[in-house]
């Protein structure tokens, strides 16, 4: 099995937006991640260094990325009904891996390559800049306890690599079922000056119709939470109307 497998842990002085919570691998999900690894891992044995993605691919194409794809239901579906795209998938959980390996063997999916690591470090040390049409970021880790906030995923400085990463017209669509983590993502987005959001009032926007229901949001639902859709293009202008010191006031729209 890959070096390429095991998360980096050089950057110990970030704070992790995650927690190895992998459970029970199943005996299908391990022979998959042995066997399909070579064939599907972005950037084959290497561990280190920008990928070049028309290599990555065979082919060049617009690439879209999926941060944190579970078990990697939407980013099989889009890539089977999208096959003019490259779809890019990082992921730390193997369980989740080892399944969406053994479904997209199945189908003969060949436009699909995925990386397990951290994707702040997928994001500044293996992404070109201005690389990605697309990035899609389906239900992160809400860490829902207030000490733990510093541990969610969007914050400033990912606002601003991400942005960097995506070529000037490009998207980012979010989605999750924790109001406030919605509300804190709007406000650090709207704040990045690349970023535009595309809701007319600058909140949120209908569920996009390419976003499969996952087990994340039906849980949610069962529990009574409303899911938040959030969808931005990369403006590349600088533009920003904002509150003071840059931040968008809570009463904005």
């Amino acid at each position: 099995m890959s070096a390429e497998l095991h998360v980096h842990d050089r950057s110990l002085r970030r704070v992790r937006s995650f927690v190895r919570r992998e459970g029970r691998m199943t005996p299908a999900q391990a022979r998959a991640l042995q066997e399909l690894w070579p064939r599907f891992a972005a950037g084959g044995s290497s561990v280190a260094g920008v990928l070049n993605l028309a290599q990555v691919f065979g082919r060049a194409a617009p690439v879209v990325l999926e941060v944190g794809f579970g078990n990697g239901d939407h980013l099989l579906a889009r890539a089977q009904a999208e096959p003019e795209k490259n779809f890019l998938g990082v992921e730390v959980h193997r369980p989740g891996l080892g399944h969406l390996l053994r479904a997209a063997a199945a189908v003969g999916i060949t436009n699909l390559r995925v990386l397990c690591a951290d994707a702040m470090d997928v994001l500044q040390d293996r992404l070109p800049e201005s690389g990605l049409s697309e990035v899609v970021i389906y239900f992160p880790d809400p860490w829902p306890k207030k000490r733990h906030h510093k541990r969610r995923l969007v914050q400033a400085e990912f606002a601003r690599l991400l942005a960097s990463r995506l070529q000037h017209g490009g998207l980012l669509h979010l989605a999750t079922d924790w109001a406030d983590y919605a509300e804190h993502m709007r406000l650090v987005l709207n704040a990045e000056p690349l970023l535009q959001n595309l809701a007319l009032d600058r909140q949120f926007v209908p569920r996009p119709a390419q976003r499969p229901v996952t087990k994340f949001e039906r849980r949610g639902t069962r529990l009574g939470h409303a899911v938040f859709d959030l969808s931005y293009e990369k403006t590349g202008d600088g533009s920003r109307e904002s509150g003071v010191g840059g931040q968008e006031s809570e009463n904005d729209g």
